[in-house]
């Protein structure tokens, strides 16, 4: 129903960690799942788990993103992968949602303001890049996800041409040109997760996956944390690693922030159409998130 966010509930989930999953949880905390999903902390003995649950329809999205989560974790980067089933799963269909349990990622998350902050987040951003380059990814989403013919787009007068604007720059661009590989997509400093025992940071949150050009990343990063007027420690960071060329990064992230900046007007646009209030308390963020988008796109 617009404007009311459904919610799978704790005993249901605290059920399947026991039932699917083996762990007999010792407790359950409400977390922060943001816009897009649903997370509960679960306590089992000494260990420590988050379950995540999103709408049934984004079921094959969210397994794909969780696959990249484990080509991460693999490479030493904490990333929150998840953890199978007794059947050997890691996503169940649970009363209208599609529900993972995933590693813990120890540490304080990242804010972003201080530019020792911005260069952990480039470097670890890099470092990710490495570790995906050369995988595929089957079940990944489009990119770039945007529709201007989409009825959503319609609900302001400079959507839609922001919209088209930002894509036929993309197209000019020449997209094959780019370095292509599985995405986070929205590399915010919060999902930057800084162990301070060991130094280790991870990046959590991988909800989505979509294979696409590492710019985009790279531009997400950037926005948060105040766009190209304030991200020259990230973006020196994470071009010290290696990942993409000087060249690709001048050449492109202008045309990527863009792009970013378009997807990030659709998806609020798309939020206030249906009255979309999951992850916030008040309608006036999803109003607040687009009029962000508006200054961006249009100045």
């Amino acid at each position: 129903m617009a404007g009311i966010e459904r919610t799978l509930d704790v005993s249901v989930v605290a059920g399947r960690c026991a039932v699917d999953w083996g762990l007999a949880p010792d407790s359950l905390s409400v977390g922060s799942g943001g816009m897009n999903s649903q997370t509960w902390l679960v306590r089992a003995a000494a260990d420590r788990y988050v379950a995540k649950a999103v709408p049934s329809d984004r079921r094959g999205t969210f397994e794909a993103g969780l696959r990249v989560a484990t080509i991460v974790e693999a490479a030493g980067i904490p990333a929150g992968a998840p953890i199978r089933t007794v059947d050997g799963e890691i996503v169940l269909d649970v009363d209208g949602f599609a529900l993972a349990v995933l590693r813990f990622v120890e540490g304080s998350e990242l804010t972003g303001r201080e530019p020792s902050e911005q260069a952990l987040i480039g470097t670890t951003l890099g470092r990710v890049h490495h570790a995906l380059l050369g995988h595929d990814l089957p079940g990944a989403a489009p990119f770039p996800w945007l529709d201007p013919t989409a009825h959503h787009v319609s609900i302001r007068p400079w959507i839609r041409p922001a919209i088209e604007a930002a894509l036929a720059e993309w197209d000019a661009l020449v997209p094959d040109s780019l370095t292509w590989a599985p995405l986070h997509t929205d590399p915010a400093p919060e999902a930057f997760r800084l162990d301070a025992a060991t130094g280790v940071c991870g990046l959590i949150d991988w909800d989505l996956g979509v294979v696409g050009p590492l710019l985009y990343d790279l531009a997400s990063a950037q926005m948060y944390v105040g766009g190209p007027e304030h991200g020259d420690p990230l973006i020196a960071a994470y071009l010290a690693t290696g990942a993409l060329s000087r060249d690709e990064v001048a050449r492109g992230l202008p045309t990527l922030a863009r792009l970013r900046w378009a997807i990030q007007a659709d998806y609020f646009a798309q939020r206030i159409a249906t009255d979309d209030l999951t992850g916030i308390a008040d309608p006036a963020e999803n109003e607040e998130g687009l009029e962000d988008a508006r200054r961006a796109l249009l100045g």
